[in-house]
Parts: structure tokens; C-alpha cells; sequence
């Protein structure tokens, strides 16, 4: 007779057990939840800055230690016997650039775009499957992906000290580039988002999926790339001004 017992005990400790795990996850929902109706830019703004940074974190790792990180200086000591792998130095200071991005600029912004957006629809009488289409279209093609690709990649020149005509050089050169990745990336992404999630959370869905993004975008636009790149215009720029000196002493 005290089998049943025994095993009713047990269950009961399961039974528990989920509950209270299943209370912690509502208490964190419950939490966030408070937050984002008392604080709701904040909230986005800290959230931004969390995820931003992971986005980084994972592009330095990933490129390392997955796929590799040589450069062709390094290739071409590999080809000369010089084997020696370059250690990984974890770039902090590109991090705090993606935290401060994410935190004071980014997300704030984007709070503002998807009222902006929702406010548009509601003023259109959008319903149904015109409402993710007309959001996604007006997101992608008309104003907000322009705008904020060329954000992203002016500030982050900017934090790293180039000047406001390097800046638009920098992006002149990489925002057709940068778009047409973010098409065949965002703009799934947004049909679904746009879709099916409440307006206060579509917020949240964009930096959750950023974190694939802002590590394509760090992998793909690193600054010691850019650095090297300032190096080598420099070098050029010397070395135009040299010739024109020698041609004028011959004149």
C-alpha cells in the first residue's frame, strides 16, 4: 500500500517542479512585461545594447575560430613557410562601439520608426495581408533600411575617428552592397514579424534576429579592414603628392 504513496509523492515533486519553472518563465515575461509598459524606450534601449553586443562578440569569434581569419599578409607568409597562426585578440573596443550603437541609437530610433509605421498603416485602412506588405515595403524600399544601413556605417566611422568626408566615403561604398544583403535577409523576416507579432514586440523580434545581422555586418565591415584601408589611402595620397612635387621640380 505505500507504493501508490511513494509514487504520488514523486509525481507530485514533478508536478512542482514544472510549476515553478514554469513560474520563473512567467515571472521574467511578467518582468519585461512591466517594463515595457512603463519604460517602454528604455527598455528597448538596454535590450538594444545587449543584443548589439552579442552580435559582435559572435562575429569576432566566429570568422576566428570557424572559419578562419587570415588576411593576405598572412597568407603569404603560409606560402612562404612562415606558419605561425596569428593569435586571436578579442577587439573590445569594436564591441563597445556595437554596445553604444545599439544602446543610444539604434533602438530609440527603431522605437519610433515602428510607431511611425503602425500609425502609417492604421491612416491607410491597411488590413489583413496588405498591412505586412505595405510595412515591409515602406521599411525596406522606401525609407527606413536607406537610413538606417547608412547610420550604422557613418556612426561606426565616427566612433572610430574618421572624419565626415571619409565617413560618406565609407558609405558610397558599401551601402548598395550592405542593401541588397539586407533584402534577401529582412525581408522574410519582416513579412513574418509584420504578420503575426504584436506592434510592441516587433521591436524585440528585430534585435533577437540582429544578432545574425549586426554579425554579418561586423564580419562583413570589420574596422581593421577599414583601417587598413585609411593605411593604404594614405600611402596613395603620399605617394600622389610626391610625384607632383617631382613633376614640378623637373618643370
Amino acid at each position: 500500500m505505500t507504493r501508490p504513496i511513494v509514487g504520488q509523492a514523486s509525481r507530485c515533486k514533478s508536478t512542482a517542479a514544472t510549476a515553478n519553472a514554469a513560474g520563473t518563465k512567467k515571472g521574467f515575461v511578467a518582468w519585461y512585461e512591466s517594463h515595457l509598459d512603463s519604460s517602454p524606450v528604455r527598455t528597448k534601449m538596454i535590450t538594444g545594447s545587449l543584443l548589439w553586443g552579442l552580435g559582435d562578440f559572435v562575429a569576432q569569434l566566429v570568422p576566428h575560430f570557424f572559419f578562419g581569419d587570415e588576411d593576405e599578409s598572412d597568407k603569404k607568409d603560409n606560402a612562404n613557410g612562415n606558419s605561425a597562426a596569428k593569435p586571436f585578440v578579442y577587439d573590445y573596443a569594436r564591441t563597445g562601439r556595437a554596445v553604444f550603437f545599439g544602446f543610444a541609437v539604434h533602438a530609440p530610433l527603431s522605437h519610433v520608426h515602428f510607431n511611425f509605421l503602425e500609425w502609417m498603416t492604421v491612416r491607410g485602412g491597411f488590413q489583413g495581408l496588405s498591412v505586412p506588405i505595405f510595412k515591409t515595403v515602406m521599411e525596406q524600399f522606401v525609407y527606413w533600411s536607406w537610413f538606417s544601413n547608412s547610420l550604422y556605417h557613418g556612426a561606426m566611422g565616427a566612433m572610430q575617428g574618421l572624419t565626415a568626408q571619409q565617413c560618406y566615403d565609407r558609405i558610397a561604398d558599401v551601402l548598395w552592397d550592405t542593401q541588397k544583403a539586407q533584402w534577401v535577409f529582412w525581408i522574410p523576416v519582416q513579412l513574418l514579424n509584420f504578420n503575426f507579432v504584436p506592434v510592441r514586440h516587433q521591436l524585440n523580434v528585430v534585435l533577437l534576429t540582429s544578432v545574425v545581422w549586426t554579425a554579418l555586418l561586423s564580419a562583413w565591415y570589420p574596422p581593421a579592414e577599414e583601417g587598413k584601408s585609411e593605411e593604404n589611402t594614405k600611402v596613395i595620397e603620399t605617394i600622389d603628392e610626391s610625384a607632383v612635387n617631382d613633376k614640378k621640380k623637373v618643370d
